[in-house]
C-alpha cells in the first residue's frame, strides 16, 4: 500500500470543504453543539491522513502490524467522510427536486449518511468473518466419464497479513475445506499482500488442507513481493522464493507454469497452473505453452490463473481449456446483492469479475476471495469458498 501525495491532498481539501459545509449547515440550523463536534472529528481525520503519510507503508522493512494500522486508519478516514460526501450529494439533489420544502432534503441527507455509515461499519465488523460456501455445478462436455461428479474446493486471496497474526478465522476457513471432503483443492493466488513472513504464523493451519487427488496453487500478484520497496533486489528475490518454499512445505503443488496430470483408471485430466497474467499495470508472466505443450489436445484440461482477464485475453485464443479459475477481483470488496443476482463496483474494470461465465462449452469461474487488501472491509462481497463439482454433459 503507497499512499501518493496528490491522493492525500485532494481527499483532504476534498474532507474540509465537506465538513466546512456541513459545519455551516448545522449553525444555521442552531445545532451548534453538532457543528463543534463534527468539526472536531473532522480535525481527527485530517491528523489520521497525516499520520499515513508520515507512515513508511511502502517499506519492505516496515512490520506488518504497522501496516495493517495503517490500512485501518486508511479506512477510518473514509469511515468519517464518505458517508458524510454521500449524505451532503443526497441533501442537494433533494433540495433542487423540492425546492419550497425544507425538512425533506435534511431527512434525506441525513437517511443517505446514516445508511452508508451503517453499512460501512458493518463492512468492517461483521461482514470479512461471515464466510460463504458457494456451490456450483459445472456441465462439460469433453469431461471424461470417471471424472463424473469429481469435487474441487477453490479459494484465493486469503492476503494473510491483514489477519496480523490472528488465526481463528483462517482455521474456520480451513475446517470448512476440508468438511467439503474435496477431490481436489485449488488456491488462485495472493496468500500474502507484502512479505511471506505474513503467511508464517498460519503455516500450521494451512498443513491441515488435505484432498485425495492433491492441493494445487499459483502465484497471485501480491506474490512476487511488487508491493514493497526493497533496497536490496536479491533480498526481494530471496523474500519470493520463500513463498514458494513454503507452499512446497505445506504440501502444496505450486504451478509456476507448469502441470499435472490426475488419473482415474484410464481416464485423465490435466491442472496446468500458470503464472499471473494481468491487465495494465499488472505483468503478463504467465506462459501457457511453457505450463503445457499440448494447448489444444483432446484431454481435458483446468487451468489455475489469478486475474481472470487473461481467460478472454489470453486463454481463449491460445488453447482449448475447458476450466479456467480466477480470482483477484475481490469483488472490489463492495458488493449488492439482490435475489440471484450480484452486483459491483468491478465490473468497471472486469468484463468477468465474480462467479461463472461461459463462452461455448468453455467456463471461467471467479471465485471473490476470503481476505482483504488495500482497507480491512468487505461490504457485501462476503469472503468465499467455493465448490465446484465437475459433471459429464450428456449429449
Amino acid at each position: 500500500m503507497k499512499i501518493h501525495w496528490v491522493a492525500l491532498v485532494a481527499v483532504v481539501a476534498l474532507g474540509i470543504a465537506i465538513d466546512t459545509v456541513i459545519c455551516q449547515w448545522l449553525r444555521g440550523c442552531g445545532y451548534k453543539w453538532l457543528a463543534s463536534i463534527n468539526a472536531l472529528l473532522a480535525g481527527m481525520t485530517v491528523l489520521a491522513v497525516a499520520a499515513l503519510a508520515a507512515m513508511p507503508l511502502g517499506s519492505a522493512t516496515t512490520s506488518n502490524s504497522t501496516f495493517v494500522v495503517g490500512q485501518y486508519l486508511l479506512y477510518g478516514v473514509f469511515v468519517m467522510w464518505v458517508p458524510k460526501a454521500l449524505g451532503l450529494a443526497a441533501y442537494a439533489l433533494a433540495r433542487l427536486l423540492r425546492r419550497k420544502a425544507r425538512r425533506i432534503p435534511a431527512v434525506a441527507g441525513v437517511a443517505v449518511w446514516a445508511a452508508v455509515l451503517w453499512a460501512m461499519l458493518w463492512g468492517l465488523l461483521v461482514t470479512p468473518h461471515t464466510l460463504e460456501v458457494r456451490k456450483v455445478q459445472i456441465a462439460c462436455d469433453r469431461l471424461p466419464a470417471a471424472f463424473d461428479g469429481y469435487r474441487i474446493v477453490q479459494w484465493s486471496d486469503a492476503h494473510l497479513g491483514t489477519e496480523n497474526g490472528k488465526t481463528a478465522f483462517v482455521q474456520r476457513y480451513v475446517n470448512v475445506i476440508n468438511d467439503l471432503h474435496p477431490d481436489m483443492i485449488c488456491f488462485t493466488g495472493d496468500l500474502v499482500s507484502r512479505l511471506t513472513a505474513e503467511a508464517e504464523p498460519y503455516r500450521d493451519i494451512l498443513s491441515q488442507l488435505h484432498a485425495p487427488d492433491g492441493i494445487y496453487s499459483v502465484l497471485g500478484n501480491h506474490d512476487y513481493d511488487d508491493y514493497a520497496q526493497w533496497d536490496d533486489a536479491a533480498a526481494m528475490r530471496t523474500d519470493r522464493q520463500a513463498l514458494c518454499d513454503l507452499q512446497a512445505q505445506l504440501g502444496w503443488r505450486l504451478l509456476n507454469n507448469d502441470h499435472v496430470s490426475i488419473s482415474r483408471g484410464n481416464d485423465r485430466i490435466v491442472v496446468i497452473g500458470t503464472e499471473n497474467w494481468g491487465d495494465h499495470p499488472y505483468d503478463k508472466r504467465g506462459n501457457l505453452s511453457k505450463a503445457y505443450a499440448g494447448l489444444k489436445d483432446r484431454q481435458f484440461k483446468i487451468q489455475l490463473q489469478h486475474n481472470p482477464y487473461a481467460w478472454r485475453a489470453y486463454t481463449l485464443t491460445n488453447s482449448n481449456i475447458d476450466l479456467t479459475l480466477a480470482g483477484h477481483t475481490h469483488a472490489w470488496q463492495v458488493m449488492l446483492k439482490l435475489g440471484k443476482h450480484r452486483l459491483s463496483p468491478a465490473r468497471l474494470r472486469y468484463r468477468e469479475w465474480g462467479g461463472l461465465y461461459s463462452d461455448g462449452y468453455r467456463h471461467l469461474y471467479v471465485n471473490t476471495g476470503v481476505g482483504m487488501v488495500g482497507t480491512p472491509m468487505r461490504i457485501g462481497a462476503t469472503p468465499e469458498i467455493t465448490l465446484i463439482t465437475l459433471k459429464k454433459k450428456k449429449p
